[in-house]
């Protein structure tokens, strides 16, 4: 059997189409109101995120063509339907079919111009993602919360590994040109404990975690050490569901992008964006007085080339 890194390489070659537009979101949020109830195993949240992301393919393919799109097994596909509330794939695909053609009938009807090969189709993706996260941000005021606790924290972490590295590094990078005390982990095990630890012994009390998929084990068990250490989690991952969320105290899910080998990540970007915008509004004068600062020394040794 395929991993799920192999899978998504033989279908990223392999298959073209469009995805959902922006016209088209209301299906997206009916997969994910399906999905996101139960409690799903990490293969089956698998499946869950490939049929948000490509329901309107995906709603009309067999089980083994499913399975060996996502790089599961046909049993891992009966379960998950089960685990949905349907009473086997075939009531599951009927249900998804309808959802699939109720985003075909809100688009555009001519065929040739909806055509898109595999690098459009996973912009299209991104955009899709990007008009999810819009509508969840019509009501800011949680982010604006966060930002504001996570201001308040000295230091504040940042912790991201493995693939969720430049994630942490660029929310770390910006937060320093406005808070006074940021740390980045980026590194597991023993390294993250001893950096978490010393973070709340010197007053710190959040840390803003980033999980991407493949979610790795160290990453768990890090935001386990800083919850067990007193330090309050909030977590930017791509789904509201599984060990991570179950785990941190916030969570902003977020979709990313994989209709290519490797994901990307322009949702959880822009969600960083605005969790950095929470944080500089939450000190205004604090904010002035660093960044105001910082452009002084970037004068004084010419950091910036001259546009």
């Amino acid at each position: 059997m395929p991993s799920p890194q192999q899978a998504r390489a033989q279908a990223s070659a392999i298959s073209s189409g469009r995805t959902v537009p922006e016209t088209e979101a209301a299906p997206t949020s009916r997969l994910r109101e399906l999905f996101d109830g139960p409690r799903l195993s990490p293969g089956q949240r698998r499946i869950a995120q490939y049929l948000i992301e490509h329901i309107t393919e995906a709603a009309f393919l067999s089980i083994t063509d499913l399975a060996d799109r996502v790089g599961v097994s046909q049993p891992s596909v009966t379960r998950f339907a089960a685990a949905v509330g349907f009473s086997g794939y075939p009531a599951l695909r009927e249900r998804l079919q309808a959802i699939a053609l109720s985003a075909l009938a809100g688009g555009p009807g001519d065929a040739e111009e909806n055509r898109s090969n595999e690098l459009q189709a996973a912009v299209d993706a991104e955009i899709a993602n990007l008009e999810n996260l819009r509508r969840d941000l019509a009501d800011p005021d949680r982010v604006i919360r966060i930002g504001r606790e996570l201001s308040r924290s000295a230091p504040l972490t940042v912790l991201g590994l493995r693939i969720s590295v430049s994630l942490a590094e660029y929310f770390a990078y910006a937060a320093r040109r406005i808070h006074p005390d940021v740390r980045l982990v980026t590194r597991g095990g023993s390294v993250a404990y001893d950096a978490l630890l010393q973070s709340r012994e010197a007053g710190g009390t959040w840390v803003l975690a980033f999980g991407m998929p493949r979610h790795a084990q160290e990453t768990l068990t890090a935001i386990r050490v800083a919850r067990g250490a007193g330090l309050r989690v909030a977590l930017v991952t791509d789904l509201a569901l599984g060990p991570l969320a179950d785990e941190a105290d916030v969570t902003f899910a977020t979709g990313t992008g994989s209709r290519l080998v490797f994901d990307s990540y322009a949702a959880p970007g822009v969600l960083s964006a605005a969790l950095l915008q929470a944080m500089t509004d939450a000190d205004p004068e604090r904010t002035q007085a660093r960044l105001e600062e910082y452009e002084q020394v970037a004068e004084q040794h010419q950091f910036f080339l001259k546009d």
